[in-house]
């Protein structure tokens, strides 16, 4: 389900661009998918290939590529990727709905500072639009 209102989401912003340009095709739609968002290509594809055919919006090339999550220590400045951390199933499902709680987990690998923000892997976004 989480899926389908991620697609939902995208397929409203792609259409409000095709409103704007007055365009009923779309080339090429690259989508980045956060690692944090914990989505399913798959099903993430089929949602979107789905909710544009109901739409009579044709996108002949479709593009999903994941953003890796990393993390940045605020004190010393390190970044490194969430998957160099050995994070339990339950914390990732946390970090997955409220990111935040990551200060609540995870240590600096460098200075073991809790202090960190997470600079990458979060979101979904459309990188680009060929019409």
């Amino acid at each position: 389900m989480h899926e389908w209102a991620l697609a939902d989401a995208i397929v409203e912003a792609a259409c409000s661009l095709l409103n704007e340009r007055r365009a009923k095709r779309i080339a090429l739609l690259n989508v980045v998918i956060g690692s944090l968002q914990s989505a399913d290509r798959e099903v993430l594809k089929f949602a979107l290939t789905e909710l544009f055919k109901s739409r009579g919006i044709k996108v002949e090339e479709l593009r999903l590529n994941e953003e890796e999550a990393l993390l940045r220590c605020r004190l010393c400045l390190k970044i490194w990727k969430l998957e160099d951390l050995d994070i339990p199933d339950d914390v990732k499902e946390a970090v997955h709905f409220i990111p935040e709680v990551i200060h609540a987990y995870v240590r600096c690998l460098n200075c073991g500072s809790q202090d960190l923000e997470i600079i990458s892997g979060r979101g979904v976004y459309i990188a680009s639009m060929e019409l």
